[in-house]
Formats: structure tokens, sequence, C-alpha cells
């Protein structure tokens, strides 16, 4: 069997966020990951990220106009101010390529 292997890197995202009226910032983070590569040098790329309503049309728009897939928009918290989902996102290619295509969506987060 060939060996399996993962790479993640985690970003803090610095939001003021309270949670039924409690400071929270332990799910306030972007979780990108690297699955292993194929003999083409492609992988599955994975994304997670806590985004404000707000930032979500034009962090979509840019996703999809790279051709990164949108896998779920929802929430994981009720009661949040600001209100806050969840964006997961996938593709299968290189890695580097991902990465710069999410880095431009990541720029318009604030």
């Amino acid at each position: 069997m060939d060996e399996f292997k993962v790479c993640s890197v985690e970003i803090e995202r610095n939001l003021n966020v309270t949670i039924q009226g409690r400071p929270s910032r332990g799910e306030l983070h972007a979780e990108i990951s690297f699955e292993s590569l194929d003999y083409e040098g492609n992988a599955l790329n994975l994304g997670e990220t806590v985004i404000l309503e707000e930032e979500i049309p034009a962090f979509i728009n840019i996703l999809v106009k790279n051709g990164i897939i949108i896998s779920a928009l929802h929430n994981h918290w009720l009661y949040t101010e600001p209100k806050i989902l969840y964006i997961h996102f996938q593709s299968v290619e290189p890695p580097l390529n991902f990465a710069r295509k999410v880095a431009e969506a990541f720029k318009i987060l604030r």
C-alpha cells in the first residue's frame, strides 16, 4: 500500500465574535490541506474558512473564477455576532496552484 500523506496549514482570523453573548476565538480560523500527490503532480486540495456574511459574495466569486469548487456554505453556531458562516472548497490540481488561487480570495477577507 502506498504511503498517504497530508500537509495542512491553519490561519487564524482576527475577528471579534461572540456566541450567545460570550467572546469566542476557538473556531475563527481557515484551514487548507493538501493530500498526497499523484504521478502527475496533482493532489486533492481542501479548504475551510470562517467567513463574515458580507465577505461571502466576493470570496465565492474569486474562487469560482479560479475554478475552485464550493462544496458547502453553512453555519456552525447559532446566536453569533457578527453573523459568521463556514465555507468549504476543493480542487484536484497541483497544490501550489490551489494555494495561489485561494490566496487571491483570502485578500478580500478583513
